[in-house]
């Protein structure tokens, strides 16, 4: 009969070293990580598997070999393999940016070679008998830019001239223009370190409209991991309240700063303080009004619609809550288990401050009349 563990050979454990490194504070279980060596499976061949060919590894496991995966597990082995995939991808194109700065870098230099001998030229025909540039005409107005790093001689290889007597400015060399652009990306993106959401601030978050219980397809997570984020979240506080306790300081008693550093230090680094921030009254409607919430989820998967125009919408069932409430939609967060952790949006305060405007302007039109 075959044995339920490979042989402890040398290979075997430097494969399930990488595999634990892999799957490292993603909440997948040792068991787990042995069963899927055990299947033949490498970090190289998950890496390069699709989404739907993860999700029939993951079914296998579950159906063919009976083995009863944690929901945090099922979404830890996809986290894990797309973030690799993700560090994989931006080394690769580190690499290549850095080749092409460096064959861009020499071409500069043999380009720059040129530029001087020809503008060294140029200026000895454009200076007359006074052996100034400009000799038929006043200044050009403006100053000089002394701030600039070009070479004078390279400025006067790109200057053309416009009525008679009058300095144009220079064209900027495309070119050079190009090379500067490069060398820039290439800065931010050494800058940005591995783990941080830097460049997740400039672009959409990677999620779409799911309804309740529906796994999301391809690249981009559903709702249902959006608001097991929340979750997290709180289960992250917990844990810096009872340090906070042991070392006699005092207790944060809702989502900070020092929360979203923490999760980090303990590997979640997709946790960060924009993206929780950004959606939080859409699990504040997911945990007042949990009906409302599935109704939104599905009409707007229904319909198509992206995750803007559904976290555009969570808004107003919220608004409609603080008017029931008397405006005071901080009690509303209070009075919660679950939101009393978490601050109350801007936006929404400023919704609920408009939206009480017009009620009151409205009775007084009303009296008035």
């Amino acid at each position: 009969m075959e044995a339920s563990v490979l042989p402890p050979t040398t290979n075997n454990s430097k494969q399930l070293k990488l595999l634990e490194d892999l799957f490292k504070d993603y909440g997948v279980r040792s068991t787990t990580i042995i069963k899927v060596m055990e299947m033949g499976f490498t970090v190289s061949t998950l890496v390069n598997m699709t989404e739907q060919e993860i999700d029939d590894v993951i079914k296998t496991m579950i159906e063919g070999h009976q083995m009863g995966l944690l929901v945090g597990e099922k979404y830890g082995l996809k986290s894990a393999i797309r973030a690799e995939r993700k560090r994989q991808e931006e080394e690769m194109e580190r690499q290549r940016m850095q080749l092409l700065g460096a064959k861009n870098s020499k071409n500069h230099k043999s380009d720059d070679s040129g530029m001087v001998a020809t503008s060294a030229e140029g200026t000895r025909e454009q200076r007359g008998e006074s052996g100034m540039i400009l000799p038929d005409a006043a200044a050009p107005k403006g100053p000089l830019n002394l701030n600039s790093k070009e070479h004078p001689q390279q400025e006067h290889s790109h200057a053309h001239f416009g009525p008679p007597g009058l300095l144009a400015l220079p064209e900027p060399s495309s070119d050079n223009e190009g090379r500067k652009l490069a060398r820039k990306k290439q800065k931010r993106r050494l800058s940005r370190e591995p783990g941080e959401d830097g460049d997740d601030r400039t672009r959409e978050h990677p999620f779409i409209v799911t309804e309740p219980g529906e796994v999301a397809r391809g690249k981009k997570n559903g709702l249902d991991y959006l608001f097991d984020l929340y979750e997290q979240c709180a289960r992250f506080l917990d844990e810096v309240q009872q340090m906070s306790r042991e070392r006699g300081e005092k207790c944060p008693t809702k989502v900070t700063n020092q929360v979203f550093r923490h999760a980090k230090l303990k590997g979640a680094s997709y946790i960060n303080k924009p993206k929780m921030r950004h959606y939080v009254h859409c699990y504040a409607l997911h945990c007042l009004d949990k009906e409302k919430s599935n109704f939104l989820r599905k009409q707007f998967k229904e319909r198509g619609e992206n995750v803007g125009a559904w976290r555009q919408a969570c808004y107003y069932p919220l608004v409609e809550m603080a008017r029931d409430n008397g405006w005071d939609i901080e009690g509303v967060f209070v009075r919660n288990e679950k939101l009393r952790i978490w601050y109350v949006p801007t936006k929404l305060r400023q919704l609920c401050h408009l939206e009480k405007s017009k009620d009151s302007d409205t009775c007084s039109y009303e009296t008035c009349g």
